[in-house]
């Protein structure tokens, strides 16, 4: 079937806008319920703007959009300037809504996503925002009373305003099709006197702090346990060369990037990963069955990372380093102790997989098409559909 027949019947079935930006933490789980509503024969549009379209890049099928916005943080000018950005924004999204007269508008947070959602909510679209943290954002709480639902990565969510509280519905936090597969990968065996993979992750932006302390952390380890770890690390461009000198000095064997484009497959055979506790980073390594050092971003908004951090290490999944006490003695003894005792390890990696949520992009396209199950013919019927509907709680 040629490419122009198959966007027809998309587009004849039905169109899901997605609307996200800011970093890959809120564009990876709008792709993974692309792939989730394409599976379902209809058409997936992201809405973002410039600077984070190169996220969504490689999504079979999965149209991009670009409309203007930015963020109110910032200088008085800045602000004013940006202010005016989220205005033409919200003009653009609202032409586009109008012209693709979409079933189902879905938000993934960051500011990118703020004026389509917003257009959206002035046309009475059905709207479903997404949020990752178990903290509601602060744009969501906004959009939270003019939305039709609020979809949840976790089973509590604090900071809801009352009034939406009958809206939230738990799915889970979607992640890429590449990630859920790794939910059936086995963890790879460790011997106690085995090599160790050890992956480090600093969202999308790096982590300086990651390029000041593990690498000092292996300095104090036992030369004997030093030489039987192999790092992949992701480095900040300005800490990369420090780094990599460090541990050619220390012959540890790593391989340095500022960013991986391939995480399945490094995830897939890491016994132990170190990372910031951003949504989408904790749903991943769940996914996968890979226990965590989880260092939470110490200025992120309401401490959400925090929150999430907790999540992982009550399930047994990992184990939460704050940032004041992620030190290279602290962690050279962590990983003293692993190495010794990979069994902690693989406890770990099983109580992580056990609280992954492989299926959560299927729950939120079921969400997502929920009022279309029962009145697909006319957008008009798809809003009074909605508006008669009182179970998202169930």
């Amino acid at each position: 079937m040629d490419a122009d027949k198959k966007h027809n019947m998309k587009k004849q079935a039905g169109t899901v806008v997605l609307a996200a930006g800011g970093t890959g933490g809120h564009i990876f789980p709008a792709q993974a319920l692309a792939e989730a509503v394409q599976a379902q024969g209809l058409r997936a549009v992201l809405v973002t703007d410039r600077r984070f379209a190169r996220y969504a890049e490689g999504v079979e099928g999965l149209e991009i959009k670009i409309i203007r916005s930015g963020s109110l943080s910032g200088g008085t000018v800045k602000r004013v300037l940006n202010l005016g950005n989220i205005l033409l924004g919200t003009l653009q999204a609202r032409r586009l809504l109008k012209k693709l007269n979409p079933v189902a508008v879905v938000g993934f947070g960051g500011y990118p996503s703020f004026p389509t959602m917003l257009a959206a909510t002035q046309l009475k679209c059905y709207t479903i925002i997404h949020e990752q943290n178990s903290v509601l954002g602060r744009a969501n709480r906004f959009l939270a009373k003019y939305v039709s639902a609020i979809a949840t990565s976790f089973d509590r969510v604090s900071h809801v305003p009352e009034e939406a509280q009958a809206k939230l519905v738990f799915t889970g936090n979607p992640v890429r099709r590449a990630i859920r597969s790794l939910h059936d990968v086995p963890y790879p065996s460790l011997s106690a006197d085995g090599r160790m993979h050890l992956l480090v992750m600093g969202g999308s932006q790096g982590a300086t702090v990651f390029s000041n302390v593990v690498p000092e952390a292996l300095r104090l380890l036992p030369a004997p346990l030093r030489a039987r770890l192999w790092v992949d690390q992701q480095c900040r461009a300005a800490d990369i060369d420090k780094v990599r000198r460090t541990y050619d000095e220390l012959g540890v064997n790593a391989n340095l990037a500022t960013f991986f484009s391939d995480v399945p497959a490094r995830l897939a055979s890491a016994h132990l990963t170190i990372t910031r506790a951003g949504a989408s980073t904790v749903a991943e390594v769940l996914t996968a069955g890979r226990p965590a050092i989880l260092v939470p971003y110490p200025a992120a908004m309401d401490d959400h990372q925090t929150f999430n951090a907790n999540t992982v290490e009550d399930a047994g999944g990992g184990w939460l380093m704050p940032e004041d006490g992620f030190t290279p003695q602290a962690l050279s003894n962590k990983l003293e102790h692993f190495l010794n005792l990979p069994s902690a390890l693989e406890v770990a990696a099983v109580n992580a997989r056990a609280a992954g949520h492989p299926d959560a992009a299927e729950r939120l396209a079921e969400l997502v098409l929920k009022p279309r199950k029962h009145k697909p013919q006319h957008k008009e019927d798809v809003i009074a559909s909605h508006l008669q509907q009182k179970d998202y709680a169930a």
